[in-house]
């Protein structure tokens, strides 16, 4: 190989330009260079992606935790509709259910207006630690569920939450609803009394009230309008970047038409529970964000004095997403809850 004595200086670095040449021909080298141009190309294309659709970027990752926790993703056919759930058993294994053994225990997780079962990941995770089979539909037209053109009435959900229970072959599961899934999982436990274990309620909607919150904020058309219900959700909502605001208000003007069709439904008065709630039999369990403006904690107080038998806790400092960011105090209670035996009943809390 010959070399050359003479360098050259390049920044401040000296190079031997023989055996620069040497090197810069070398395969392995052009193999290291076409990799790191390769990997680089990624990075900007995952770069530029993250920006134009953040939101799907950040689906992924969820999607990718989620089965990393061991939280399946799973589609059943219930009549014309293939509904996605998500779904994790006691230590990420799949038993027989009815067996009668406290791990067999099912609880089914009903998310709200504009939600999907990923809003309940760290409850399913807690609940499943701690025994419980858990199952989390996405409700028709939410998620990862169909959009079909129909109502999205109360009726209608509350339609598909029972063929979900009735095609896991759930006997007699736990059932949880928040916000709007609150007032789903009411209806359905008022007509199959015999068919619910405990019932919990976190921020539940289903009595009549009227929302301090201009009901086209639910589908936000400007950063302010999206900013404002945030407020409303959260005490303390964390800023988000402006590109990723675009999408959000993207996403919104794509699928909002299904979140106005089952607001318009709600708010027209039909299927509201007031004054029926006596009729829940079984333990129940109410939770409420303390800072929750969206449905304040004074509706919950009126739905604990409606079921007598009903325990009433009130999360300070949590909102109306209290069931998703405020968690870790939560799931205590709700383990507390179902697991009480005799079944706790007709008191409040605040913690």
């Amino acid at each position: 190989m010959m070399t050359s004595d003479a360098t050259v200086a390049d920044g401040g670095v000296l190079v031997a330009t023989g055996y620069y040449d040497c090197v810069r021909s070398s395969p392995m080298n052009r193999l290291l260079k076409t990799t790191l141009v390769l990997c680089l190309l990624t990075v900007l294309a995952a770069a530029a992606a993250f920006y134009v659709r953040p939101l799907e970027v950040a689906d992924g990752v969820s999607h990718y935790n989620l089965w990393r926790a061991g939280i399946r993703s799973q589609y059943v056919q219930l009549g014309p509709y293939r509904i996605h759930y998500l779904e994790q058993a006691p230590n990420g294994l799949v038993a027989p259910m009815g067996t009668g053994t406290h791990s067999d225990q099912p609880i089914v997780l009903v998310h709200g207006l504009g939600g999907r079962a990923e809003d309940w990941t760290p409850m399913i995770e807690g609940l499943a630690r701690n025994g419980f089979h858990v199952y989390a539909l996405d409700l028709l037209g939410f998620g990862r569920s169909p959009k079909p053109d129909v109502s999205y009435s109360i009726t209608l959900e509350q339609k598909v939450l029972g063929q979900f229970i009735d095609s896991q072959q759930l006997t007699r599961p736990d059932l949880a609803g928040w916000s709007l899934g609150g007032w789903i999982a009411m209806s359905y436990a008022l007509d199959h009394p015999d068919r619910v274990r405990r019932l919990l309620l976190y921020d539940s909607a289903g009595i009549d009230f009227t929302s301090a919150m201009p009901l086209n904020m639910f589908v936000p058309q400007t950063p302010a309008q999206l900013a404002e219900l945030r407020s409303y959700l959260s005490p303390h909502p964390q800023p988000i970047p402006a590109f990723a605001v675009r999408d959000v208000l993207r996403r919104a003007r794509k699928y909002g038409w299904v979140v106005q069709r089952g607001l318009a439904s709600a708010a027209g008065g039909r299927n509201l529970l007031d004054g029926k709630l006596g009729g829940l039999h079984m333990p129940v369990l109410i939770v409420w964000g303390g800072e929750d403006r969206l449905i304040p904690p004074a509706i919950g107080e009126k739905m604990h004095q409606e079921i007598p038998q009903s325990v009433f806790e009130i999360a300070k400092g949590c909102g109306h997403l209290a069931a998703l960011e405020c968690a870790p105090a939560i799931l205590p209670r709700t383990l507390q809850f179902l697991n009480a035996q005799p079944p706790m009943s007709g008191g409040e809390i605040i913690f």
